[in-house]
C-alpha cells in the first residue's frame, strides 16, 4: 500500500472493534486500580515500558545485557528503599532473559558458541565445575545455602560467555567503559550528598538498624553512596579511578582523555569519602603492573619514586593528621591496627577447624551471610572479612589453591596478550587499564570480600573477557584501517 493512502492512527482508533477493546481495557484498568490500590496503578504505568523493553531485547539481546550492568550497580542500594524486595535477583533475571533472547534470535541460524572458545571461558568452567562438586561436600549442612550462593560463582561463566557473544566489537568496549565511569561519577556525587548535605530517611534507618557500628566511626560518617556499604563503595571507586587514570594518561583522543581524568579525580575523591582503607590494595596491585606492562624505564622509575613518596607520606609523617579521611587512610599502613589484628585472630580460629576439612565447610556456610541458612554453626559465627578467607572456609585449602592458580593464570596470560599480541596502541592501553584494575581487585580482596560482590564481580569478569578477546578486537581495528586506506586510494 502507498504510505500516503495508509490509514492514520486516528482512523484506526475510529474502528468499532478497536473502540470496544479500548473501552474494555480502560474499565478493566480502573477496576484493577480500585481493588489493588496505587501499587496496581504504578504497575500499569510501567507495563508499556516493560513491553517495549522486552520487544527491544528479543530484537537485540544486547539491550537486556546492558540492563544487567545497570541492575548490578543499583539493585542492592535500592533494597534500602523497598524493604524485602529481592532486587539482587534482578541480575539473575536479566542474565537469564539475555540468554533466552539470544536463543530465539538465533533459533534457526544457531548461536556461534565458537566465539566464546577462549581460555577465560575454560577457567570459568573449571572453577564452576569445582563449585558443582561442592554440592556433594560431606560437610554441607544446607543444600539451600549452596543453591543460593553458588550464583556468585556462576556469574563469571555466564558473563564472560555473553561478552564474547554480544560485546565482540570495539564499540561495546567503549560503551562498557563509558557506562561504568558515568555510574561511578554518580556514585561519587551521591557520597558527597551524604556527607555534605545529609542522609535521607531510608539511609538513616539503614544506619540505625544495620550499618552504624561500621559506618560511623568517632562521630564521622563513612559515605556508602548507593552501594551495599562503604567498603564496596570505596573499592569500586578506586577500581574505576585506576582504570580511568591509566586510559586518561595514555589515550591520544582529547575528549576521552578529559573524561577519563575527570572520572579518576571524582573516583579517588569518592574513595577517600568512603574511608575504606582496603581500597589502597587496588593501587598497590594496579600501579606496579601498569609500570611493568608499558615497558617504559623512565616511567617505571618515576612511578616507583611516586609510590615510595606516597607510602612515606602515610607511613612516616603526620601531615594532614587532623583531617579525618587522611587519618583514616593512614591507619591502613599500620601493622598494629586493631582491625587487622581482629582479622588475623579470626583466621587463627578457622585454622584448626579447616585443618581436617580440605574441601571446606560448603558454599554459603561461612561468615555473617551463613546465619540465614545455618545459624549457630561454627563457620557462621566467625567473620571471614576477606574474599580468600571466605573461599578457604567454604571450599577448603583445595578450593583456595585452585582459585589462586586460576587467578594467577589470568594475570600472566593477560599480561602476555597485552604486551606482545595487541598492536593497536589505543586498544592496548585500554586493555592494560582493565588488566591492572583486575589485579587491583584481586589484591584488595585480601582485606575485603569485594571480588564476589556487586557491582565489582561483574565488572571484573567483563574486564577479563575483553582482555582475552583482545586479539579479535585488534584484528577488527586493523581491518578498519585497511578499509579506510583502500577507500582513500580509490
Amino acid at each position: 500500500m502507498n504510505p500516503i493512502n495508509a490509514p492514520t492512527g486516528t482512523e484506526k482508533l475510529n474502528q468499532p472493534t478497536v473502540m470496544v477493546l479500548l473501552l474494555i481495557s480502560i474499565l478493566g484498568a480502573g477496576f484493577f486500580i480500585a481493588e489493588m490500590g496505587l501499587l496496581a496503578a504504578a504497575a500499569l504505568l510501567v507495563l508499556p515500558f516493560a513491553a517495549m523493553f522486552l520487544i527491544s531485547t528479543f530484537r537485540n539481546p544486547v539491550v537486556s545485557f546492558f540492563a544487567v550492568y545497570i541492575t548490578n550497580f543499583f539493585a542492592l542500594g535500592l533494597a534500602r528503599y523497598v524493604f524485602a524486595a529481592p532486587f539482587g535477583l534482578g541480575v539473575d533475571f536479566f542474565l537469564v532473559l539475555t540468554y533466552i533472547a539470544l536463543f530465539f534470535k538465533y533459533f534457526y541460524s544457531g548461536i556461534e558458541w565458537s566465539k566464546a572458545n577462549k581460555d577465560i571461558t575454560y577457567v570459568a568452567l573449571i572453577w564452576y565445575g569445582y563449585i558443582i562438586l561442592q554440592f556433594f561436600n560431606p560437610e554441607v549442612q544446607s543444600r539451600t545455602a549452596w543453591f543460593y550462593f553458588m550464583r556468585t560463582h556462576l556469574y563469571m561463566l555466564l558473563t564472560v560467555t555473553l561478552v564474547f557473544l554480544l560485546f565482540n566489537k570495539n564499540k561495546y568496549l567503549t560503551y562498557f567503559l563509558y557506562l561504568w565511569f558515568a555510574v561511578e561519577i554518580l556514585g561519587t556525587f551521591k557520597g558527597m550528598i551524604q556527607l555534605y548535605i545529609g542522609l535521607d530517611p531510608y539511609e538513616v534507618y539503614w544506619l540505625d538498624t544495620v550499618g552504624r557500628s561500621t559506618h560511623i566511626l568517632f562521630g564521622q560518617l563513612r559515605a556508602f553512596s548507593f552501594f551495599t556499604d562503604a567498603g564496596q563503595f570505596g573499592s569500586s571507586q578506586a577500581h574505576a579511578g585506576m582504570v580511568a587514570l591509566i586510559i586518561g594518561l595514555s589515550t591520544s583522543k582529547r575528549n576521552e582523555r578529559i573524561f577519563c581524568l575527570i572520572t579518576a579525580f571524582f573516583c579517588f575523591w569518592g574513595m577517600f569519602l568512603s574511608g575504606t582503607r582496603g581500597a589502597w590494595g587496588v593501587m598497590i596491585g594496579a600501579f606496579p603492573l601498569y609500570l611493568l606492562l608499558i615497558r617504559n624505564f623512565k616511567a617505571l622509575v618515576i612511578g616507583m619514586v611516586l609510590g615510595v613518596a606516597v607510602f612515606g607520606f602515610f607511613k612516616y609523617t603526620y601531615i594532614g593528621q587532623g583531617i579525618y579521611f587522611v587519618n583514616r587512610m593512614r591507619t591502613a599502613f599500620d601493622p598494629k591496627n586493631a582491625s587487622l589484628q581482629t582479622r588475623l585472630e579470626n583466621q587463627n580460629k578457622l585454622r584448626p577447624y579447616l585443618a581436617t576439612r580440605p574441601f571446606g565447610g560448603g558454599v554459603g556456610h561461612a561468615g555473617g551471610k551463613a546465619t540465614r541458612f545455618t545459624p549457630g554453626t561454627f563457620l557462621a559465627s566467625v567473620p571471614t572479612d576477606s574474599w580468600y578467607v571466605e573461599i578457604w572456609a567454604e571450599q577448603g585449602l583445595v578450593g583456595l589453591a585452585i582459585h589462586l592458580a586460576l587467578l594467577t593464570y589470568i594475570i600472566l596470560k593477560g599480561s602476555y596478550l597485552v604486551m606482545f599480541r595487541i598492536r593497536n596502541r589505543e586498544l592496548r592501553f585500554r586493555l592494560t587499564a582493565l588488566l591492572c584494575g583486575v589485579l587491583g581487585i584481586i589484591v584488595t580482596s585480601y582485606g575485603n570480600g569485594v571480588y564476589g560482590q556487586m557491582p565489582t564481580g561483574l565488572l571484573v569478569y567483563t574486564s577479563m573477557a575483553f582482555i582475552f578477546m583482545g586479539e579479535d578486537l585488534d584484528k577488527e581495528l586493523e581491518q578498519e584501517s585497511l578499509d579506510t586506506t583502500k577507500a582513500l586510494k580509490v
